[in-house]
Formats: structure tokens, sequence, C-alpha cells
């Protein structure tokens, strides 16, 4: 069959100079590191604000925090918990960990008490570094946990801009019973852990899912899948040595993990960290530091177009864009480079993949599929194949809609401590994304939705992805999500939450005649409600689960 799996057409897409495989360049992400800083050692691998880190700096920083971790306790195989944002710290600590071969256990600064807890158990963390303002709530969820050490550290360190857009206080805070990073590392400047030996198999991240189909798993993500990926980064995405990423994806996050250190560090290139994301002072980072290419939620895009002060001049810079954790709708895509002239890629990957799977390659733009509306995730990269199943695991024709599943370097060990679930997941190192699509003829990939999302409206089915499209098209509306709601008559009835552009002005009637015009009946929304503003992850995914659990209120 023309374009079947085995045959992988995706190949004949890839820009000239990309190989259809490739080797991993060093055993482990530690070796990585160490030969981008005798190579480059004045290279800039960190920028925050009016702060530059040279990679020699790294190395020194590193060093001494990896000789206090030690003498806290941590060793090699050891957790060793981050709770921090997009800070230098976050970096150093990374590196750290990997000296002293402990795996890195990244978790959400958002997250309350008891899901901090629950990953700390869950892992057997056994040290924690977390932001002064969260050491209250660390110290709690701490408790009936192996954790021995917590140290804690400020987003006001190493810059001294301090702006109040991104820094709320000035407010240094130490609570009793922590130590304070920087303190340690002057204490111990200087001096050099001993040295570990690490296998391409051991685990370097252990990043948990968000458990949106059940409790929250940790995906074993090892030196060789972190290695690999961050090839696939620098090659794929183009950043070359004294380039810069702007690292929009929170670093705890699979893609701010191997986009925003991981690749930089092999690279020999700059992570450029603003704390947390802001529109205007993002873009003016990125027009300080020349940053050359960037990853982001596709939110984070359509925040730049519709912000009034984020300017042309402010992305001239940028070489390369991607996008990733969310489909991107067209419309959202014509309007970004409208007013930027930037094209934005695709690309696609999960915690269990470390990131990057299937990317648009950066000659190409993503076809668009005429039937869905689909713009196209891209390709499977090097060394990577992707196949498209039915709910038996068999695999389904060309063009026909499935299960993506995924096989490579790149698929995580399994899960912490869950070999069923492992087993069950990734089959044969198989992973099954849970993302329902189709491959064409040409080796494009095309998500429709994720299998749980889809909706049943009188027998029929709705993805909500398709009628999202089709909402962002509207020129009044900023953001869409669309649910399914349970409905005595019709199984479940269609219901969409929009949120409008700042000084546009449009009616429930005017977006439910808009979606009408251009879908089935059935496929339509029959509720539409406006929000101020969609709930979303911290990396910019709109959380469709959280507005299922709202109570439901017709337009």
């Amino acid at each position: 069959m023309r374009g079947s799996y085995d045959e992988k057409p995706w190949l004949a897409l890839y820009d000239a100079e990309i190989p259809a495989a490739i080797e991993r360049e060093y055993d482990n992400a530690l070796d990585m590191f160490r030969a981008s800083a005798r190579r480059a050692p004045n290279a800039p691998v960190i920028r925050y604000f009016d702060a530059t880190i040279t990679l020699a700096q790294l190395d020194e920083l590193s060093d001494a925090f990896a000789v206090a971790l030690s003498e806290s306790g941590v060793a090699k195989g050891d957790r060793l918990a981050l709770v921090l944002q997009n800070i230098p710290q976050f970096i150093i600590a990374v590196v750290a960990a990997w000296k002293l071969g402990a795996v890195v256990v990244p978790i959400n600064p958002m997250y309350r008490e008891r899901e901090v807890s629950t990953v700390l158990v869950d892992s057997g963390a056994n040290g924690v570094i977390c932001l002064e303002s969260m050491a209250d709530l660390v110290i709690a969820a701490t408790a009936d946990t192996d954790v021995e050490t917590i140290i804690t550290t400020s987003e006001l360190q190493f810059q001294t801009r301090t702006d109040p857009r991104i820094f709320g206080s000035t407010e240094r805070i130490r609570a009793d019973g922590t130590l304070d990073m920087m303190e340690l590392i002057e204490q111990y400047r200087g001096r050099r852990p001993a040295d570990v030996r690490l296998q391409p198999d051991d685990l370097a991240l252990l990043p948990y899912t968000s458990g949106t189909t059940g409790p929250p798993k940790g995906s074993m993500n090892t030196h060789a899948n972190v290695v690999f990926t961050a090839q696939i980064y620098r090659d794929w995405v183009g950043l070359a040595e004294g380039g810069s990423m702007f690292a929009v994806a929170p670093l705890f996050h699979i893609t701010g993990l191997i986009a925003n250190i991981a690749a930089p560090l092999l690279a020999a290139a700059a992570s450029i960290l603003t704390c947390r994301f802001h529109p205007v002072v993002s873009a003016e980072a990125i027009a300080e530091h020349q940053a050359t290419a960037t990853i982001g939620a596709i939110t984070v895009f359509i925040a730049w177009t519709n912000n009034p002060d984020v300017t042309p001049e402010h992305l001239s810079s940028f070489h390369s864009i991607y996008s990733g954790g969310a489909p991107i709708p067209k419309a959202a895509l014509e309007a970004f480079r409208s007013k930027f002239g930037h094209y934005i890629h695709n690309g696609y990957g999960l915690t269990e993949t470390n990131s990057p799977a299937i990317v648009v390659p950066f000659s190409k733009e993503a076809p668009v599929d005429p039937d869905s509306g689909a713009v196209s995730i891209g390709v499977p990269v090097s060394s990577t194949t992707a196949w498209v199943v039915d709910d038996d695991g068999a695999e389904v024709p060309v063009g026909q809609i499935g299960e993506i599943v995924v096989a490579g370097p790149q698929v995580a060990r399994g899960y912490w401590n869950k070999p069923e679930e492992t087993e069950h997941a990734m089959p044969g190192g198989r992973l099954h994304t849970g993302d329902v699509g189709f491959m064409d003829t040409e080796g494009w990939f095309y998500i429709v939705d994720r299998k749980k999302d889809q909706i049943n409206a009188s027998g029929f089915k709705v993805w909500p992805r398709e009628v999202e499209d089709v909402l962002y098209e509207h020129p009044a509306i900023r953001e869409a999500a669309v649910i399914g709601l349970i409905d005595a008559y019709r199984g479940e009835t269609v219901k969409a939450f929009v949120s409008i552009k700042d000084g546009a002005e449009v009616t429930i009637d005017e977006i439910i005649a808009f979606c009408k015009e251009r879908l089935a009946a059935y496929k339509c929304p029959r509720i539409v409600e406006v929000i101020d503003d969609l709930p979303k992850t911290v990396t910019g995914k709109i959380l469709r689960r959280e507005l299922r659990d709202e109570p439901s209120s017709a337009g």
C-alpha cells in the first residue's frame, strides 16, 4: 500500500541535512554537559534578566552544590525533588544532581500540599529544593515521606532588576529547619564531588504525568533518553552554538527540561529565563538577549498576538518557533504570522517520550487536513516510528482514525514502581499515547483529539478540536474549549466555553449561528458560556477537565 507505516513515507519529508537515524553522541547527560563546558567554557548558558552564567560558571556552581547535596546525604540513585520556577537555580540543581548520579524529580510549584506530598511519597525523594515562598507548604508536605533535607532559594537571586511585573515582593523569607542554596554554594565553592559512573539506562529525570487518567505516574526517563532528545531539538529546531532558547515552557515540564535545559547544554547555547511568563516581559527579554528559538504552547503565541504592547520588533531575532503541548488552531497560526511574520512549526511529544517524537521539519509548513481542518503535528523524528492502531492494538489503514503509537530511543523506561501500567501503556516498548489521529499517504500525522474527550451526541461522534478550530476563526473569540455535557435525550450535548478579545463584542446567539454556518448541526454547541479566562496548565494547555467539573450554566 502506498504510504504504509512500514515504508516510512515521512522520510521523504525530512530536511536534507536530517538523517533517517542518528546515533547518541554521549552515554549520559553529564558527559554531554562536560563536553560542552570543555569546548566552549565562556559561552553563556543562562541569561536571567541582567545576569549571565557561562558554561564554566555553571560547572563551578554545580560542583559546589553537588558537594553540598552529597554532604546532606544525596547519593547515586537517590531522588531529588525540585519545586522551582524558571530560575538559574533550577539548572544548577539539575547538573549538580547528575554529578552525583541522582534523579531529578521536577514538581509544579503551583501544586498544593496534597499534590506535592503525593509525588514525594511515590518517588521516595530524600531531598527537596524549593522556593522560599513555598517552604511552609513543602515542610508540611514532607510529613510521612523520606525527605531528610529541605533547601530553599529565591527567584530574586542572580538578577538585580527585580521587575515588579514578575516579582511581587522583594522580601526574603527563611523558614526554620531549611538550608539556603546559595549559602551552601558559597560554603563549598571550589570543591568537586567524587566522580560517578553513569550508564545510558540510568535514570536522569522522574517527571510525573498530569494524572488526567488516574493518579500521577512517574515517568522513568533515562540519560539515554535525555541525550537523544536534546540532539533532536538541536538538529530539528536549529539550535546552534552561540544561539539562545527563550525558555517559555516551565523547566519542571518535560518540554522545559529537554528544550530549555538539555538542548542548550548540548549545543552550548543560552537558555533565557524570566522566572514566569508575562507577555511583555518575555517579549522584552527576547529582544534584549536576541533569542533565536523558542518552544511553547499555542496559548503563549495567542497572548503575544493579542497584546498590543508586543511588537514584531520584539520577536524579530527568532530563527525558529515551535509549538507543542496542544494542537494549533489554523486561525491562531495565521494571526500570529500576520502580525509577526513568523511561521509556528508544530511539535508533538509526551512526558513518556521525553518531549519530541513527531515534529514538522524546519523547511516545511504543516499541511491542513481538508476534512477535519486539523493542522498536522508533523512527522516521526529520526530513529522513530509511529503507527495508528484500533482499540485492539491492530494497525489501521493509512488515513483511518485510531490511536497514535510511538516507538524510538526517546520512549521512557516505564512508570516508577508500576510494572502493570508500564506493560499496558508501553507493550514491547511502543508507547500508546492516548491521542487519536491518523497518518496521510505522505507520512504526515494529525491529531483529532484525546480518546477520553470525544463527545457522543445522539450517536454521532464529535471531536472537540474540530469545533474549537471553528470558534477560533471568529474574530471576537480569544480562546475556546469544547466539552460534552450529560444530556438525558442526546446522551451528550456540545458545550463551548469562550473568552472574548479585549474591546470585541459578540452575542451567544451570534457565536452559535457562526458555528451553524460551518459545522453539521450535531457538532454545533447548543450551550455557550463566556468566561474571562479559560483554565490552563502552567504550560498553557487548556484544561477541559476543569471545565467539565464546573457547575453547568446555559448561555
